[in-house]
């Protein structure tokens, strides 16, 4: 779906005007879930890493010097962090069914050949080589990528290890027992699955840094309202692009 504006320029000279505001339209780009899955998944990592360095190693102490058993910091720092997984976790499940659920926007597969050939094409384009990257409303191939390194199997690997650290000391029962053996797979100890959680945490931090960067940039170079788009869903692009993705979509949908 799509909603079609013209948007004025001045043209001082009388000739042309409005020339590029009649290919320029709004399209509907990220649905209300996918925008409150990213905010929710914003803050939720926000407090994770806070909160996980903060674990590994405390910067702030009692102002008094007492027993834990009264500031009891370290406790609520903890309780802090897992509530933030818990939601971590229910938000992505949420996600990984609105790829299925969601608009032609929301849907990634991996799994063409296509998506391969066009992130070749993608990169090839960021290196400045001669490319034939083509023109992506949403995310393209690359972006959704690492969307599924990082926010899939990464986030995967934060779960698993995740919960083990948390169901660790009550290995003798049910989910103990679940997420014990899945342990095995990170070395089955808790300093290698420890060592694994802190890893891939440290990698969210740099994909955040480049993916923060990345949008700043696209909206820049672009102007078609990347930024704002996370916030209010449209994004501005050219009439063409967008009747030919609306094409696209209606095609998707008879398969």
């Amino acid at each position: 779906m799509s909603e079609q504006k013209a948007r004025s320029t001045f043209d001082p000279s009388g000739v042309g005007t409005n020339k590029r505001s009649k290919e320029l339209g709004k399209i509907y780009v990220w649905e209300l879930p996918v925008r409150i899955f990213h905010w929710l998944n914003v803050v939720a990592i926000v407090v994770l890493m806070i909160t996980g360095i903060y674990i590994a190693n405390p910067f702030v102490s009692a102002s008094i010097p007492e027993d834990a058993y009264y500031s009891f910091l370290m406790g609520w720092v903890r309780y802090i962090h897992f509530f933030a997984a818990f939601l971590f976790t229910a938000n992505l499940l949420f996600r990984l069914y609105w790829v299925y659920k969601g608009n032609t926007f929301a849907k990634s597969n991996p799994f063409r050949i296509s998506f391969w050939k066009e992130t070749w094409e993608t990169i090839k384009h960021y290196l400045f080589l001669p490319n034939k990257k083509k023109h992506y409303i949403g995310h393209n191939t690359l972006a959704q990528l690492s969307y599924w390194i990082f926010i899939g199997l990464g986030s995967i690997i934060m779960m698993f290890t995740g919960f083990y650290l948390f169901f660790e000391p009550q290995l003798a029962s049910f989910f103990g027992g679940f997420f014990s053996k899945l342990g095995l797979i990170f070395g089955g100890n808790s300093f290698s699955i420890r060592s694994w959680h802190h890893l891939v945490a440290w990698g969210y931090m740099v994909f955040m840094v480049v993916h923060i960067y990345m949008a700043f940039r696209e909206d820049w170079l672009s102007r078609n309202g990347t930024m704002s788009s996370i916030v209010t869903g449209y994004k501005t692009e050219k009439e063409e692009d967008i009747e030919e993705k609306g094409k696209q979509a209606e095609g998707d949908k008879s398969a």
